[in-house]
Order: structure tokens, then sequence, then C-alpha cells
């Protein structure tokens, strides 16, 4: 996976051409449920394939990227109107476990 807007293979170092896109659906408050369209990246010397993740949206994840950030930094708990019961309690546990993990 890439960001947005990277023309380098992270493997190989080689250039990356669009090849197709994909849609995903992302979760937001209330239950929301967006699509996104993800673009595939084909790398011309390799031949490994990348996604280019859009900042909206975190990687291996289904929730809107502002819901994580807002678990993670404390803005959105179980109690907050609005997510109180989406995502779970043990969701949001786990996020911030993840990303203390990482940090150390």
């Amino acid at each position: 996976m890439v960001k947005e807007n990277v023309t380098i293979c992270p493997k190989c170092g080689g250039k990356l051409k669009h090849y197709d896109t994909i849609r995903r659906r992302v979760l937001g408050k209330s239950r929301l449920e967006k699509r996104v369209f993800v673009e595939r990246l084909r790398c011309l010397d390799c031949k490994s394939y990348h996604h280019a993740i859009p900042a909206l949206i975190f990687p291996y994840k289904h929730y809107d990227a502002e819901i994580i950030q807002g678990v993670l930094d404390g803005y959105i708990t179980p109690e907050t109107l609005g997510y109180e019961d989406y995502p779970c309690e043990m969701t949001m546990t786990r996020w911030r476990a993840r990303i203390l993990h990482s940090s150390l």
C-alpha cells in the first residue's frame, strides 16, 4: 500500500502505473456507509501491485479515518452521542492498544 500520488514502487524503486480501480466500503458516523474508489497501481519493473490509499481511510480498516483518529485522540468514547453503539467498545480498545504497541 502506498499513499496517494506516489509514483515509485516501495519494493524495488521502479515506476508505478495505473492498473485499475476498486470500490471500498467505509463506515462513518451513525452507521452511514460510503463507497470510496481506491486506485490499484502496478510496478513496471517487479510487476507487484499496490493500492493508493486515500487520506480518508486507514489501511485494513472499514471505518472512516476521522472516527479512528477521534478514538485514538480520546474525543470519541463509547459514551459519545452518535458513536455509542458503533464502533463497539472492544474495537476502540483494540485500536488504542495497537497504536501503543506500534509506538514502542
